[in-house]
């Protein structure tokens, strides 16, 4: 999609010259000659093309030299036209581009919440992705099982953000027949995947593992079961993606407060590797980011290594903090939460949550919140802050965000 600032200036003059206008268009095929707009172009299935009022005749006729038929014209400006490439009833297919290898997010320029992909694939008509990792995060002497798993989606038109999720269906049906319903999964990836190469997703998964409230039989999760025990090659069933909520900021001056346990770690894994480790020239972060992580035992940190290397490589710009509740005391001698760790560090969280630029984000067990917000009352009490009324302040201007389970 392209959108070229200056050539809505020749239809200035008119009541329509500024507005832009999306073409949902069928049956291009590309020619070297007569393609000379250097416009993304898809062989099979529907495309958009965003074209500005002053380009409208001129890109139907291209459309038309090109073999192309437009079957929809939408308003960009209306909520129809923002939002038509991720909610569109055409099925997505595979592009050309991803056929030849090639990248299908290396776009510099910053995205706007229209650009923001939603429901690329839906329940009724799943991605099939292919697993090509699936590794155990728990070093020996932690508790039960969470897998790193990298699926390859290089044959369909899934893109996502940071601090998106996936949905996950598993095969099989339930107790009454039916299909088992997706379960969602924060991704643990960036957008351009693990290999940087815009062709996988990965997720952090832990298998739930649970007493039965009747039989106290032991019961396994069926979607996390269905994943831990995946084997590499084996198909899954990907709807999504899904969630506007834990998305990065794009100023790269942020400050990032990030606050995890256990499984929550997911989307900060794909913030810290956005940040620090994949550089790319259209996100240099230089602002702090700061990651709070309770676990229960130091074999369950996940992704233990990647976090220290970073924090021993950027120690200007990274800082980690743990909370390992059956190994760690709070000051009062019971275990060590993440509630604690925030306690203990709450004036100076509070002196980084009144700067306009900083974002907080919460991951991980739902009730974590409670302890979180009772640390930063104190703090903010002291200056005669309502926090309350702060953190609603926050939720407003978008710096608060907030994803329990």
């Amino acid at each position: 999609m392209y959108s070229p600032s200056a050539s809505a200036s020749s239809a200035s003059t008119t009541e329509f010259g500024s507005r832009m206008f999306v073409y949902e268009v069928v049956g291009l095929s590309q020619n070297g000659d007569t393609d000379k707009l250097n416009y993304p172009i898809r062989k099979s299935g529907s495309m958009f093309i965003t074209v500005p009022y002053g380009r409208m005749n001129q890109e139907m006729q291209r459309i038309a030299r090109l073999g192309g038929k437009i079957v929809n014209i939408y308003p960009a400006s209306s909520e129809t036209g923002a939002n038509i490439k991720a909610t569109s009833k055409a099925e997505p297919q595979q592009t050309n581009s991803q056929k030849e290898g090639k990248s299908m997010t290396q776009a510099k320029e910053k995205k706007g919440k229209a650009d923001i992909p939603v429901n690329i694939y839906r329940p009724k008509n799943p991605f099939i992705g292919k697993c090509i990792g699936n590794e155990e995060l728990v070093k020996e002497g932690g508790i039960g099982t969470c897998r790193h798993l990298t699926f390859d989606i290089s044959a369909g038109d899934l893109r996502y953000l940071e601090g998106q999720s996936i949905g996950i269906i598993p095969p099989g049906e339930d107790a009454q027949g039916k299909p088992h319903k997706l379960r969602l999964y924060s991704i643990a990836s960036t957008r351009h995947g693990d290999n940087v190469d815009d062709k996988t997703v990965s997720l952090c998964v832990r298998q739930l593992e649970y007493k039965h409230p009747e039989t106290a039989e032991t019961v396994y999760g069926v979607c996390s079961t269905h994943l831990c025990n995946l084997e590499v090659g084996a198909d899954v069933a990907i709807t999504g993606p899904v969630g506007k909520e834990m998305l990065l900021p794009e100023d790269e001056n942020a400050n990032i407060i990030m606050m995890a346990t256990g499984t929550g770690i997911a989307p900060f894994r794909a913030f810290l590797w956005r940040m620090f480790k994949e550089q790319h020239e259209d996100y240099k972060f230089k602002g702090l980011a700061w990651l709070i992580f309770g676990v229960a035992k130091t074999p369950n940190i996940l992704y233990k290594q990647e976090l220290e290397e970073l924090q021993k490589e950027f120690p200007d710009n990274f800082r980690l903090t743990y909370a390992i509740s059956r190994e760690q005391k709070n000051k009062d001698g019971g275990k060590m939460y993440i509630q604690h760790r925030v306690e203990e560090n709450a004036d100076e969280l509070w002196s980084l949550i009144q700067q306009e630029n900083t974002h907080t984000y919460i991951c991980g067990l739902k009730g974590m919140e409670d302890g979180i917000d009772a640390a930063l009352t104190g703090a903010s009490g002291k200056q005669d802050v309502n926090w309350p009324e702060y953190q609603k302040a926050m939720k407003k201007a978008h710096r608060w965000h907030v994803e329990t389970y």
